[in-house]
């Protein structure tokens, strides 16, 4: 059932002749019913959404209290102005003013209701990935954008603007701008897809395909910064990091990372006795992690040794380098105390002087030892 205004206009005229008497009545009318909406909805509704568990629905009727009590009363007033009968030119301007303000209300109300849903899906990342706590701000914005653009858009129909021109300006700057600005925008588009798939996320050790490795400090729109060992902080742009191949040391079902301990004993060792050894070698270290277990594998026959390797799991990449550093020093100062050999590599070299008459007059061979 809508409004009818003209049966409205039928029923007050009758009570009141006067047209400027029917404007006042109209507004004192409207006026009434505004605060009657506002006592239901700040007692009678509020009362029973406090008693609900989500609060939801508490901000909900926050945004929008104000935007009904005020458009109850905007309409009210352009209807008295309505039959004031004001000339063209006043009548236009007094109602677009009241609409602009209706606009104005509306468009705040739409925006804190639109970032309040935002919210919520950043919140559940099950819902929508793409929107999440790192790509909120960036939405945020958006979101301004378009209700603000949205808004101008509609005020303009209100005052009667043509938008030809508008637009077609517009077009013509956005076609300069994108042109300008086309390094920022590949940029742009690449931190958002980059927030949406998440190969990375903060806290990340990743290894870049040019050699760059460190722990993911900070995901920008524009950029990504990646702190090294070092302590030597890297900026990349998020158009290079779309495009390039990334290894996370700290992806994949958990953030362990596996360390190989690559060593060689001498031919006709104690395979067993070895494989003891290096395994207690990295039982007595709290860094190695006890799961996964620790395990060796027999990898080849070498040309002079029996190759080794020794597996086993660190609870993060970064402490790659020192527990490789303790386990190395460990198997060596062990396989000492065991009597286990370790090969290095020897290298004959034979030095053949040749007369002119193609007669071999000496023949040294010399045996340098050069140690790996």
């Amino acid at each position: 059932m809508g409004f009818n205004k003209a049966k409205f206009m039928e029923i007050l005229a009758q009570i009141a002749p006067n047209r400027y008497l029917q404007a006042v009545l109209i507004i004192l009318l409207f006026l009434g019913l505004a605060k009657g909406v506002d006592l239901i909805l700040t007692r009678i509704v509020k009362g029973w959404i406090e008693k609900t568990k989500l609060k939801v629905d508490d901000q909900v009727l926050d945004i929008f209290h104000r935007p009904v009590f005020l458009s109850i009363i905007l309409f009210g007033l352009a209807l008295a102005t309505e039959r004031l009968g004001f000339p063209g030119t006043i009548g236009f301007i007094t109602l677009g003013c009241l609409k602009t303000i209706a606009i104005f209300y509306w468009a705040l109300a739409a925006t804190r209701f639109l970032k309040l849903l935002l919210h919520l899906v950043s919140r559940d990342e099950s819902w929508f990935n793409l929107i999440q706590d790192r790509t909120l701000p960036l939405f945020n914005n958006l979101l301004i954008l378009v209700v603000t653009g949205l808004s101008i858009y509609i005020v303009f129909l209100v005052w009667n603007i043509d938008l030809t021109a508008w637009v077609a300006s517009a077009g013509i700057l956005g076609l300069a701008i994108s042109f300008a600005a086309k390094d920022t925008l590949a940029n742009l588009f690449s931190g958002v897809f980059i927030m949406a798939d998440a190969p990375y996320k903060l806290g990340d050790f990743i290894v870049l395909d040019s050699g760059e490795r460190g722990d993911v400090t900070n995901i920008g729109i524009r950029s990504t910064r990646i702190l090294t060992r070092d302590d030597v902080e890297i900026t990349v742009p998020n158009s290079i990091m779309g495009n390039t191949k990334i290894t996370n040391e700290a992806g994949g079902r958990h953030e362990k990372f596996r360390v190989r301990v690559k060593v060689g004993v001498a031919y006709g060792s104690d395979i067993g006795k070895v494989h003891k050894v290096l395994l207690d070698v990295a039982s007595g270290f709290p860094e190695v992690c006890k799961i996964p277990e620790p395990r060796v594998r027999f990898r080849a026959f070498g040309d002079s040794s029996l190759d080794h390797e020794l597996l086993c799991w660190v609870r993060k990449p970064v402490f790659r380098g020192k527990v490789l550093h303790l386990l190395n020093t460990a198997v060596y100062k062990r396989f000492m105390e065991e009597g286990i050999e370790i090969p290095f590599p020897q290298q004959d070299v034979h030095v053949r002087s040749v007369s002119t008459d193609n007669q071999a007059i000496e023949k040294n061979t010399i045996e340098p030892v050069k140690k790996s």
